[in-house]
């Protein structure tokens, strides 16, 4: 709404047209009239607030023609211009609408009806306009605030819109793009097969509804560089429900990304070692197996224990036996072929998997030469640390099928390793679950004879 004393400038040196037009606009309902004779005055009055719209005559003494327009239009600003104009010059004053004035009136309509008319109109136009500018800039400032990328297009598929994140994660300026076809600004592609990824638009038109992209999908930049992203797409309506375009809101998920992987990462590895932890152990087995399975493969299981590594770090510290466990899973991993899984079982046991041990031989001599090579002694400045290891061995499938039986029957055979004087290895055996059967009995034995006061005092 105008604030109260805004009223109209009428520049204008024809007395009796001056005095029509302040006549005619005399009414309550209508803004106040300030009237000057030459552009100059007109000028002057404009550096100045309170006009809130200009009636202006094209031929003036200072100033003549459509240059009398382009000059007042220059200091006007946004301000709406009704021009007046003699018949004769009728061309000039459509001239001027072409150049932003609002309309021309003929001498032959300077009536009460037509003046108000014109003037009532070029002021309520100027303040739809005045809404809808300012409607267009705030929603400007807040798709330019947001995290996201917004792009828009027309019901062809051209692009229409872009936000400034959009512009950034394009590389295509909203000038450059507008215009365009989507596919050339919005090039994405799926990141597994690399193929161009199908038109989000075109799905979203055709469904009349949202729609998201397909997963792993990867924009490329105008440059080239490649960013993973999700987004959504809609289409837009107008009035009528008739669909005119679409609107599609997408945003970088690098960080989200990698931030997974990372959290995946560490939930399958040991914090110490970066090795396979149990979890990732057995699924790796699982699958070696299955394979073995397959191709009719042996699979060999080593369950290792670091002999005497308490001591270590009892005596060294735990910052030295850390060292050491990280030293140990080095070796091991350079000990052993990319297809083979190391991984910290949890302390100091480490368990390995050999895949295709097709020969008992050849298993034989990959664990001696394991054996051998942890044998050797460790630099942990400033110390120099020799740990023996026992390992057990169990095979797929002669000594179990399956993940877990293999890991226990290794296991098994390590403390049959520890039991022959440590710093050795043993296969495993059937009579070795006998032998730890009975072991188990013996063990438990006293206590379960005391708990059920079994003992007897005969001296």
């Amino acid at each position: 709404m105008d604030k109260p004393g805004d009223g109209i400038l009428l520049v204008e040196s024809d007395i009796a047209d001056a005095t029509t037009v302040l006549m005619a606009l005399a009414s309550d309902d209508q803004p106040r009239v300030e009237w000057v004779k030459r552009l100059a005055d007109g000028l002057q009055r404009l550096e100045q607030p309170g006009i809130i719209g200009i009636v202006l005559n094209l031929f003036l003494p200072d100033s003549r023609g459509i240059e009398t327009f382009d000059r007042i239009r220059q200091a006007a600003g946004h301000l709406p211009i009704l021009v007046l104009c003699r018949a004769d010059d009728e061309p000039i004053g459509r001239l001027a609408v072409e150049r932003g004035a609002d309309d021309f009136l003929l001498p032959t309509h300077l009536d009460t009806y037509s003046l108000t008319r014109a003037v009532s109109r070029m002021l309520e136009r100027h303040t739809h306009d005045e809404a809808l500018f300012v409607e267009k800039e705030r929603a400007e400032v807040t798709l330019n605030s947001i995290g996201d990328a917004v792009l828009s297009t027309d019901i062809s598929g051209n692009v229409t819109y872009l936000n400034t994140v959009a512009e950034c994660m394009t590389g295509w300026p909203r000038a450059e793009a507008v215009g365009r076809p989507l596919v050339e600004v919005f090039n994405i592609i799926d990141g597994e097969t690399r193929r161009r990824s199908d038109n989000p638009l075109a799905l979203a038109i055709r469904e009349n509804k949202t729609v998201n992209l397909t997963a792993d999908c990867i924009l490329i930049r105008r440059d080239g560089y490649e960013s993973p992203i999700e987004d959504s797409t809609a289409p837009i309506h107008d009035r009528a429900g008739r669909t005119t375009g679409a609107v599609i809101v997408f945003h970088d998920v690098s960080a989200a990304r990698q931030m997974a992987i990372q959290l995946s990462h560490q939930a399958q590895h040991d914090f110490l070692t970066d090795l396979p932890n149990r979890m990732l152990l057995n699924d790796r087995l699982q699958q070696a197996i299955l394979l073995a399975s397959r191709h009719e493969q042996r699979i060999a299981v080593l369950f290792l224990d670091l002999d005497r590594f308490k001591h270590i770090n009892d005596s060294l510290g735990h910052i030295i036996g850390d060292q050491l466990l990280q030293a140990v899973a080095t070796r091991l991993t350079r000990s052993v072929r990319r297809s083979d899984t190391v991984s910290r079982r949890g302390g100091d046991e480490f368990v390995v998997v050999l895949a295709e041990s097709d020969k008992a031989r050849n298993t034989e001599i990959k664990v001696a030469r394991l054996l051998a090579a942890l044998a050797m002694p460790y630099r942990i400045s400033p110390h120099e640390v020799h740990v023996p290891v026992s390992i057990g061995v169990s095979i797929y499938p002669d000594d179990a099928e399956d993940a877990d039986t293999l890991i226990n029957n290794a296991d098994t055979a390590m403390y049959h390793a520890k039991e022959n004087g440590r710093n050795n290895y043993q296969f495993f055996t059937q009579d070795m679950i006998v032998d730890a059967v009975e072991r188990q009995f013996i063990e438990n034995s006293p206590r379960v004879a005391l708990a059920r006061r079994e003992f007897s005092l005969h001296y």
